[in-house]
């Protein structure tokens, strides 16, 4: 099967407004050609002032000559605005449809993929890469349509005026061929791919830098503390001194032979008339210095479509690398769960492809029942629980929740069934309200407010200037770690999903928060299935059934009683936390 073009591609999302793109080419090529005929008068205005001269009396056609001239340059202006119209409202229409569907096939993707993809990645292919495309469409194509008409237009002329001379002014256009053939190609195919992925890598760096600034603030290390960041820019730096230095010798040579022109025609001009100057070569002369700088233009933006249609080549690819990533596979069987349940069978699961996170994990976790993962960091205990709710696709074995196999719920079905609650509150720039109303979206405002009670978030809210409809900052900046977390748990309860994941939601709080955040939680398991991925071992004392993982293997799994009395990895772990919360500080 062929290969779809890049511009195929693009106007494969125009929709009803391809017609537009068309539209846009035609009236940039009309206008062209319409810009040329002022040059035409120019010429006889020229012609005039030259046979009369020196009785420039005589010269009774300049006048209208001029106004016409005028009138088709204000024609030219006009039709070309027609067709960047054109070009814009299809250039618009694309680039949206190409963000909708890039977002519609992330909204079926694993979460684990999203994660691994990076954030800042995801952000700038998305939202920038679809704009260089929109730039191209709106723009680029549009003038080339019209540097390829101006082209057409040139060559007649030739035919009208001095051919020898018309032939000269295209010597230097065909000597910047050459030289813009070296700053294309392949190589620069590939340089304009660095490019882009250096600028990636630093969009990824740069939000993991932003969010750790506080930590850097407090230590008072500067950018240089982020080695990973620091090595994107180095890295960016020098692609560009790299890539700079390459397009050195051919862009100085592009510039030389594009500016010649006049040289070219000077140098003609005087072999032409063996030294003696007739009154049309003087005028063909006048002329072609005059239309020669619409060559120099055409040519330079010529060059800078090469450059964009590396651009757009570049952008399509990245386009393509999100929707390439694999949705998440249903089966054609889809079923229901019939409860809560949840059941790992011979489980094995590796990020890289080489190394397993966990390898043939097994366990059943009964409808309501409460089982706490713990163990030391690394074991798997994170990439379990998030297995569990498909994350990803296991790599070996089965994942089943109410009895049915996880492949074969739908995944929005399957999501329903999940409550989480991660240690990282993810929060809007909106009110206390909306960011609760998130657990469910067409929830009123009464059972918004009663769930919020329930997770103990009315305590502060009531203090708040605007109470529920107090804005809360970018991601919350305007809460407490605490006040931030009982909102996620509020989102839980709205949600009044059977099974909860809770990842280690009390960790890093103080005191208050964490008793308040406790009552919640207790009242949000209260009949659920829950999966907890615990660090401190005094939170786990109430649970079911304890799972130990290590090095991905499940190393123990019993209730708090029987694998302390085991005296194993478990009674191990609750030991050393004993004896860390007696440690204080002496003077």
């Amino acid at each position: 099967m062929k290969k779809q073009s890049n511009l195929g591609r693009l106007l494969s999302y125009a929709g009803n407004r391809k017609i537009l793109s068309y539209l846009s080419w035609f009236f940039a090529a009309v206008s062209a050609l319409i810009a040329l005929v002022p040059f035409w008068y120019i010429w006889r205005i020229l012609k005039e002032v030259i046979e009369v001269a020196p009785n420039f009396g005589e010269a009774v056609n300049i006048t209208h000559y001029g106004w016409m001239a005028v009138l088709f340059a204000v024609a030219a202006v006009l039709v070309y605005i027609t067709g960047l119209m054109c070009s814009h409202m299809a250039a618009f229409r694309i680039a949206t449809n190409m963000r909708i569907e890039m977002t519609e096939h992330i909204s079926k993707l694993p979460l684990g993929v999203i994660e691994q993809f990076g954030s800042g990645k995801l952000r700038r292919t998305i939202s920038e890469t679809t704009g260089a495309t929109e730039a191209y469409l709106a723009h680029q194509l549009p003038d080339k349509a019209k540097a390829i008409a101006n082209i057409v237009g040139m060559l007649a002329l030739l035919a009208v005026f001095d051919w020898r001379l018309g032939l000269l002014s295209l010597a230097p256009v065909l000597l910047a061929f050459i030289c813009m053939s070296g700053m294309t190609g392949k190589n620069m195919q590939r340089k304009m791919t660095e490019y882009q992925n250096a600028l990636a890598d630093m969009s990824n760096e740069a939000v993991e830098y932003v969010r750790g600034i506080p930590v850097v603030k407090t230590f008072g290390q500067t950018v240089f503390s982020f080695k990973k960041f620091k090595g994107t820019i180095d890295n960016y730096e020098k692609w560009t001194t790299s890539y700079t230095l390459d397009l050195r010798g051919p862009m100085m040579l592009y510039t030389l032979a594009i500016n010649s022109v006049f040289a070219f025609l000077i140098v003609g001009a005087f072999w032409f008339s063996h030294g003696t100057v007739t009154p049309k070569l003087l005028l063909d002369v006048l002329f072609y210095i005059i239309i020669t700088p619409v060559i120099t233009l055409t040519m330079t933006s010529l060059m800078y479509m090469s450059e964009n249609n590396m651009i757009v080549a570049d952008a399509i690819e990245r386009v393509d690398s999100v929707l390439n990533l694999s949705e998440l596979s249903t089966s054609d069987n889809v079923q229901h769960p019939a409860d809560g349940s949840v059941e790992l069978e011979n489980v094995s699961f590796s990020y890289d492809g080489s190394k397993n996170a966990v390898d043939n994990v097994s366990l059943k976790i009964a409808d309501g029942q409460t089982v706490a993962f713990v163990g030391p960091s690394g074991g798997g205990k994170t990439t379990v629980s998030r297995l569990a709710a498909r994350f990803w696709d296991v790599g070996r074995g089965s994942i089943k929740v109410g009895g049915m196999d996880v492949s074969n719920i739908d995944p929005e079905t399957l999501m329903s069934l999940y409550s989480i609650v991660f240690q990282d509150v993810t929060l809007f720039d909106n009110t206390v309200m909306e960011n609760i109303r998130i657990g469910k979206k067409d929830a009123s405002d009464e059972e918004v407010m009663a769930a919020a009670r329930l997770a103990n978030v009315a305590e502060f809210v009531e203090k708040l200037p605007d109470k529920w409809n107090s804005n809360i900052g970018e991601n919350g900046c305007e809460l407490s770690g605490g006040e931030r977390q009982r909102i996620s748990i509020a989102r839980a309860f709205l949600k009044d999903a059977p099974i909860i994941l809770l990842d280690e939601a009390t960790a890093s709080l103080d005191v208050e928060n964490e008793t308040a955040i406790q009552t919640a939680l207790s009242r949000l398991i209260k009949n659920k299935t829950v999966l907890i991925i615990a660090h401190r071992m005094r939170t786990v004392s109430g649970a079911d059934k304890i799972v130990v993982l290590k090095d991905g293997l499940v190393s123990e799994q019993g209730s708090p009683e029987e694998l302390y009395k085991k005296n194993g990895t478990f009674a191990h772990m609750v030991k050393l936390q004993t004896e860390s919360e007696s440690w204080k500080i002496e003077a």
